[in-house]
């Protein structure tokens, strides 16, 4: 058997988690499969996996040779599908990136549409407010909100996301309601700031047709989405959040909109994937399936490119 095999094999074992779900998943005997395993070991000199009686896991060895492994079946399988024909059904693996703000109200409602449109596309969603090194993690692509970073990476974007501005009503009857935005100086704010260097999100107005930032005075810093919404909700300051995404505790009176004469920055959503000159087939339908969502998703939170 060949290192490609092999890999496939292994890649299979660590994704089932089982030696004998691996080998129903690649309809082969389940002896094939361990011998398989076992000349994998020997030929690169390392142990790639703990085997019990009732689970398999990966070594530390396994752990890092499973991204490469992963990543090599992966080019192969885009140099295999690179002329195929237009009538070829995308298979593969698909790792996908989404922040917590958009995956619950615009994407995983929607993915039962792309999951029948791809049956043979083996989905891996990432749902997560930190930010993913895509070469390092295996990642084919990632969603981002907001105002893009300089990247060797490709970005598009797909839809621009509506903001509100809003508080808890404890925290409005103990601090007043904000009528203007120089009222804003003497309140504070459940912050959001993002990755290592604590960068935080600045609010933006539309005033008189130019872009007015202001810089909250934090309450308290947060960097996850539920987590900056539950603040909110405990009255520890007013937010400027993706309306979507509070929708529910609006309507249910558990925030209230501050300020609905300004209008707030819409933020851009944007896909992001590895500049590759030929990309793998499961990752190019997507990045057309999602940008073709989005352009659907006209509504009262959410605007089309």
């Amino acid at each position: 058997m060949d290192l490609l095999q092999q890999l496939q094999v292994f890649v299979a074992i660590a994704d089932n988690g089982s030696f004998a779900r691996a080998a129903d998943a690649l309809g082969m005997g389940r002896p094939t499969i361990t011998n398989t395993i076992a000349a994998l070991e020997a030929s690169i000199g390392a142990r790639l996996l703990h085997r019990t009686t009732r689970r398999t896991t990966l070594t530390s060895e396994g752990e890092l040779f499973y991204e490469r492994a992963a990543r090599l079946l992966a080019d192969a399988q885009e140099t295999r599908n690179l002329f195929g024909g237009p009538g070829q059904m995308p298979r593969g693996r698909l790792r996908i990136d989404v922040p917590v703000a958009l995956a619950k109200p615009f994407i995983i409602p929607h993915l039962p549409d792309f999951m029948r449109r791809y049956p043979e596309i083996d989905l891996i969603l990432g749902v997560s407010d930190q930010p993913a090194d895509l070469l390092a993690d295996g990642i084919d692509c990632v969603l981002r909100l907001g105002d893009l970073a300089v990247s060797s990476m490709v970005g598009r974007v797909v839809g621009h996301v509506r903001m509100v501005t809003c508080g808890a009503p404890t925290y409005l009857a103990e601090y007043g309601t904000p009528r203007t935005l120089d009222d804003l100086a003497s309140h504070r704010a459940v912050t959001y700031f993002a990755g290592r260097s604590r960068r935080t999100i600045d609010w933006h107005f539309t005033v008189d047709g130019e872009v007015r930032t202001v810089r909250m005075r934090p309450g308290i810093l947060v960097n996850e989405t539920e987590a900056f919404i539950a603040c909110a909700l405990a009255g520890m300051g007013l937010i400027q959040a993706i309306g979507a995404g509070v929708e529910e505790h609006l309507k249910a009176g558990r925030l209230v909109e501050v300020l609905p004469e300004m209008k707030t920055v819409e933020r851009p959503v944007s896909i992001m994937y590895p500049n590759r000159l030929h990309l793998a087939p499961q990752v190019r339908v997507f990045i057309d399936w999602i940008a073709v969502h989005f352009s659907s998703l006209e509504g009262q939170w959410i605007k089309k490119v």
